[in-house]
């Protein structure tokens, strides 16, 4: 089974965003220090989006469908480019970025153990817990309007009751081109 990139050279991907009692979102640092990310992973030939994001989770942080409820996902595609210097331009078809469909899990309990080890490549060797907002500022520059799109989608279902305020900084997001209603990393179908 491979990656299933599309005729304009998106790559399919799950994005997780698995919360905990109290609002918390799960950050992981990438092996090495490389940034601060959600969990995600490319979609194989012939897999479900859900079964994706379930391979995903048991794959990156060690957690099984067992370990979490499942409260929704986005309705559609939310897509970003690839800076030119990560394109690698000897791979056949061509990846210029990612189509991601992203997911909200909350977990079943209040403690629970993750395991980065769980492949020969982990994509994580560290974690914390951050506010429903913040990986939108800890998230590579590129990846950080699928965020605020996906967290902004999916607010309503981690938090029935109204989304936790945006924190102090978020006019500046919004101000600088992230906002989801300007993105330049528009939905696609």
């Amino acid at each position: 089974m491979s990656d299933v990139i599309d005729s304009d050279g998106f790559r399919a991907n799950v994005g997780i965003v698995l919360i905990r009692d109290g609002g918390d979102v799960f950050l992981g640092r990438q092996v090495g220090g490389r940034g601060w990310q959600f969990p995600q992973g490319g979609v194989l030939a012939g897999e479900g989006l859900e079964e994706a994001a379930f391979r995903e989770l048991h794959e990156e942080i060690g957690l099984s469908p067992s370990d979490v409820d499942l409260l929704g996902q986005t309705a559609r595609w939310l897509r970003y480019r690839l800076p030119a210097k990560y394109v690698r331009r000897n791979r056949h078809p061509m990846c210029i970025g990612q189509k991601q469909r992203w997911f909200a899990l909350r977990l079943k309990r209040a403690t629970v153990q993750f395991d980065f080890g769980r492949t020969s490549e982990p994509e994580f060797d560290q974690h914390r817990w951050v506010n429903y907002w913040e990986p939108v500022r800890e998230v590579i520059y590129f990846k950080r309007a699928v965020y605020v799109q996906a967290l902004t989608e999916l607010a309503p279902l981690a938090f029935p009751e109204g989304p936790p305020p945006h924190p102090a900084w978020w006019s500046e997001v919004a101000s600088s081109g992230l906002n989801p209603a300007h993105s330049a990393a528009a939905p696609i179908d």
